[in-house]
């Protein structure tokens, strides 16, 4: 039921995600669905962890791949995101994301203050991960030896926030590409 819900609401928001489509989505009855998670901002909550945990664990399986270089991960890490931009655009919408439209909500933190920390969580262990990629590509080589690996994982977290965004606008994976390779670029050694 927390993959389904976590699919509306990524592709949707929390607003316009109705119940109906909740139910429909997980395919269970609204006394289900509320005899389960209480409310729908329980259910959103608790598909926001469910989402998070299923995409660290995606970056971290690419980040920490000791068969490729750094600069190797950070690529497959972009490509990660840009297949999922792709198989939503085939579906007829862009793959939405949780974690941004959450952070962007005006005063999540304030209303929820467990979103907030949640959020928070994922900040910094994707920080962590995508750091770790960029010391190893600069030890074997493959990404400037100059960088600053918090700096350097800051802008490919953000980058990927920007691609998720421009997604959702309606800019097409091959732009997105382009935006993804840009960055990349930068980095190399």
């Amino acid at each position: 039921m927390l993959d389904a819900s976590a699919k509306q609401f990524r592709v949707r928001g929390f607003a316009d995600t109705s119940t109906e489509q909740l139910c429909e989505a997980a395919g269970v009855k609204r006394s289900s669905l509320y005899n389960t998670f209480i409310s729908k901002d329980e259910l959103f909550i608790r598909s926001l962890e469910r989402h998070i945990s299923v995409a660290l664990d995606a970056q971290k399986a690419i980040l920490t791949e000791n068969a490729l270089s750094g600069c190797e991960r950070l690529a497959a890490l972009f490509d990660l995101i840009l297949e999922e931009e792709g198989s939503a655009r085939k579906k007829g919408h862009a793959a939405g994301c949780m974690i941004v439209a959450s952070r962007m909500a005006p005063g999540i933190g304030d209303r929820e203050p467990r979103v907030q920390r949640i959020l928070d969580r994922f900040m910094d262990r994707q920080l962590s991960l995508v750091a770790e990629a960029v010391a190893s590509g600069r030890l074997d080589g493959s990404l400037r030896n100059d960088l600053s690996p918090r700096d350097a994982a800051l802008m490919i977290v953000s980058a990927i926030s920007g691609i998720r965004v421009l997604s959702q606008s309606g800019t097409g994976v091959s732009s997105l590409r382009k935006v993804a390779d840009l960055h990349l670029d930068s980095l190399r050694a």
